[in-house]
């Protein structure tokens, strides 16, 4: 399904070429790059060698710098944040083409992320960056369909500074060289369905017969552009695991497979103190069996439950809190929730939190001891 031997060493050289080219053009790109902190054993994940369940937050703002962006929500104190963190944890974040371009001169600029890695950095934590999303929110705000994901990724759209190819190379090239850098992810949520008559509402989407042979290919060739870059970091694919077109029962195996995915995801919502939500066929439970088939970790990498105005924070610290617990026993490698903001909205029903929230101590039970200190 991959192609033909003429064309996979066709992808190849394709593959190389990029990787020579971002290695002569100066600047973040010609330094090796950092050692992998983070690595898969089988099906679980490993901090510095040692066997590790990581846990963490999703805050897809980080990046967000009016001076300098659009932005992707609010601003955040990003020392405040990491220093806020319990112990080594894994925050994902949105680290996209427009957060590193400027609103004003519609040039590259990458302070903002630079600055998210910085601070990371400072404080010992880990992060996953995001290089784009499905839905195209605070990017081009255009559904990504089959189409863009055959070629389209290859190619600069209108009003954009370069194409996602591109990026990917600019993005693994300038910040592997970080120790903060836990894995790359290079979708969030991909999904290879069309939209007739351009009306992307998931009512409307129809899933093409190819659909998974298109993401798998798409997950091998762009894929292959970060290993050719940085060969020794993980590379998680965004998948949210429910069934979604391109990823439907048996295909999830299908796309986990490629040698160019090392960490599947799964994403949980609406199934508030579920442990393991879903179906028989698309459900955390089945997805966990195909992990374990194919001896590769999986991350559930957006836990989220409202709260607010409609129920307590400490409620909701409860039902996650059983939620892990399960799913843990059950065999996934680690659990991020959505979402930190800087701002949460208390007297809403909302998936927010914010600084203080009694998530903080149900992640801080989840951390391995320090080492003793002699």
């Amino acid at each position: 399904m991959a192609g033909d031997p003429l064309t996979r060493w066709f992808r190849a050289c394709v593959v190389l070429v990029a990787a020579v080219v971002v290695l002569v053009t100066g600047g973040a790109a010609n330094a090796q790059p950092a050692p992998a902190r983070v690595g898969a054993n089988g099906t679980g994940l490993t901090l510095d060698g040692a066997p590790w369940w990581p846990v963490g937050f999703n805050a897809y703002q980080l990046a967000t710098d009016w001076s300098v962006n659009r932005g992707c929500g609010a601003q955040v104190d990003l020392d405040a944040y990491f220093a806020a963190l319990p112990g080594v944890t894994i925050t994902r974040f949105n680290a996209f083409s427009a957060l590193a371009t400027n609103k004003f001169t519609g040039a590259v600029d990458f302070a903002p992320v630079d600055a998210v890695f910085a601070a990371a950095e400072r404080h010992g934590q880990l992060v996953i960056p995001v290089l784009t999303a499905q839905d195209g929110a605070c990017e081009d705000d255009v559904f990504k369909q089959r189409g863009w994901y055959v070629d389209g990724w290859q190619q600069q759209a209108p009003g954009q500074t370069m194409s996602f190819q591109d990026w990917v190379d600019t993005a693994v090239g300038r910040w592997r060289t970080s120790p903060a850098l836990a894995a790359w992810e290079l979708v969030g949520e991909p999904e290879t369905s069309v939209c007739p008559g351009g009306n992307c509402d998931w009512a409307n989407r129809v899933c093409p017969p190819d659909a998974a042979e298109v993401l798998r290919t798409f997950m091998d060739d762009a894929g292959a552009r970060v290993r050719a870059l940085d060969p020794g970091r993980l590379i998680t694919a965004g998948l949210t695991g429910g069934g979604q077109c391109g990823t439907q029962g048996d295909e999830y195996r299908y796309i986990g497979e490629s040698p160019n995915v090392d960490v599947l995801q799964y994403h949980d919502y609406h199934a508030d103190g579920i442990p393991l939500p879903g179906d028989q066929w698309n459900g955390l439970a089945r997805r966990i069996d195909q992990v374990q088939e194919i001896g590769k970790p999986l991350l559930v990498a957006e836990i989220g439950q409202a709260a607010g105005e409609c129920l307590s924070y400490a409620q909701r610290a409860a039902d996650i809190g059983t939620k892990i617990a399960g799913q843990r026993a059950a065999g996934t490698a680690g659990a991020l929730l959505w979402a930190f903001v800087p701002d949460p909205r208390h007297d809403e029903c909302t998936y927010d939190i914010g600084p203080g929230d009694p998530l903080y101590d149900l992640l801080d039970a989840y951390l391995p001891d320090p080492p003793p200190t002699t």
